[in-house]
């Protein structure tokens, strides 16, 4: 039972529940999340050449990305566990000062990806501004989203086409 607004993770008394996914078929589900990283156009220069003296900032924070998509049901209550076929993640730079990350998860299972693409791209900027903090601590972390989702019974949402219409 779900909660009248809409809310799947409320049952019809407003109480938090994990949703149900037993009876749903397990398909090829993949999510893609982005996510942009303000700063210093010094800090974006030393993460382009490699020269941070932790060392390639921009490696780590893949491989904190890639770990933090594998655990995101042990950090977002009620996410369930899912077995994860594909984590990639980006890095591009955009303009003299900013960062954009993406991720995109992939499985085959019964619910979808959202949450591990997002949990991907978050992780990979923290893990970004805590290596870099000492030289630049005015970092913002910025338009964390979701910015498509393919599989299961919604099939695709695209974050171009809901944002046109």
């Amino acid at each position: 039972m779900t909660d009248p607004d809409g809310f799947t993770h409320l049952d019809a008394k407003g109480q938090a529940h994990m949703v149900d996914v037993g009876e749903k078929p397990s398909t090829a589900r993949e999510a893609r999340a982005s996510g942009r990283l303000r700063m210093a156009p010094e800090t974006l220069r030393m993460l382009q050449e490699g020269t941070h003296r932790k060392g390639d900032v921009l490696a780590t924070a893949r491989i904190a990305a890639i770990m933090g998509a594998k655990r995101t049901h042990e950090l977002i209550p009620l996410c369930h566990s899912l077995p994860l076929s594909s984590v990639k993640v980006a890095f591009e730079v955009e303009g003299p000062d900013t960062l954009q990350v993406s991720a995109t998860v992939k499985t085959t299972a019964q619910t979808g990806v959202e949450m591990e693409a997002l949990t991907a791209v978050s992780l990979a900027a923290l893990t970004v501004y805590d290596m870099c903090k000492a030289v630049d601590r005015g970092m913002v972390i910025e338009t964390i989203a979701l910015e498509e989702k393919r599989g299961g019974a919604s099939g695709v949402w695209l974050r171009e086409a809901e944002t046109d219409a």
